[in-house]
């Protein structure tokens, strides 16, 4: 076998390991809330807001509150994660229902980059039904105009 095949062959399996590695390395999972509490790396979590804890200094920009799980079976008892995100407050936050945060965990706080707000779909009832277009037809008329 000539040189400059195992030369090239080397350097391809170099470009392929070293591409793999900087995609894996870019990628940034979904976690629970427990994991995202410990977690070093960035992740991304998905939780209710606890309005009750929720407290924004202007002066500053920034925005504390605190999250649970979406799926906790009582939310008096959840588990919550105490959560600090600097930036503009997003004009829905009020009407959230959930967001979904991306950062990392230092000294107990999720420090939050980014901030995904979840809102109630206008299309969902107060009750969390969906309109049925057969049974609303006057609601699938507007819709369509």
């Amino acid at each position: 076998m000539s040189a400059k095949y195992v030369i090239g062959g080397l350097i391809i399996v170099l470009f392929v390991v070293w591409g793999s590695y900087s995609f894996m390395k870019t990628t940034i999972q979904y976690v629970s809330i427990e994991q995202a509490r410990t977690s070093e790396h960035v992740v991304q979590v998905m939780g209710e807001i606890d309005f009750d804890r929720v407290n924004y200094n202007t002066d500053e920009r920034r925005l504390e509150f605190a999250i649970f799980d979406v799926e906790a079976p009582n939310e008096a008892t959840a588990v919550r994660l105490p959560v600090v995100y600097y930036g503009v407050v997003p004009g829905n936050f009020e009407q959230a229902t959930s967001v979904v945060l991306k950062g990392r965990s230092a000294d107990g706080v999720f420090k939050a980059d980014q901030m995904l707000v979840k809102c109630p779909s206008k299309y969902q009832g107060e009750g969390g039904e969906y309109q049925d277009p057969q049974k609303h037809p006057d609601s699938a008329r507007v819709a369509g105009a």
